[in-house]
């Protein structure tokens, strides 16, 4: 690896689907920079960038975080329910049982 590069990776998964992007990106590079090479867009169709939905192993960041040596980005999606209320839902309907 060349002085000061980074190997980072950018993952995205849907259901049916994942991608993944290794990259090499210069020191001091950001998730902004990650996603940018990555070129998401050109790739997942409908894909629009929410920087409410990154991480850096599970750990919410945003587009200005720098990126360390081996970290990996990922883009998450939008939940389609409410961990809680799915939580009470499962709870009542386990009583009914």
């Amino acid at each position: 690896m060349a002085a000061g590069a980074l190997s980072v990776e950018v993952v995205y998964a849907l259901p049916a689907r994942c991608w993944r992007w290794p990259l090499r990106l210069p020191a001091g590079a950001t998730v902004a920079d990650a996603l940018a090479a990555a070129d998401i867009a050109a790739v997942v169709p409908g894909w629009v960038a929410d920087p409410a939905g990154l991480a850096v192993f599970g750990q919410a960041v945003a587009l200005e975080t720098l990126l360390r040596d081996g970290d990996r980005v990922e883009v998450l999606r939008p939940l389609l329910a409410d961990p809680k209320q799915a939580r009470r839902r499962r709870a009542r309907e386990a009583g009914k049982a």
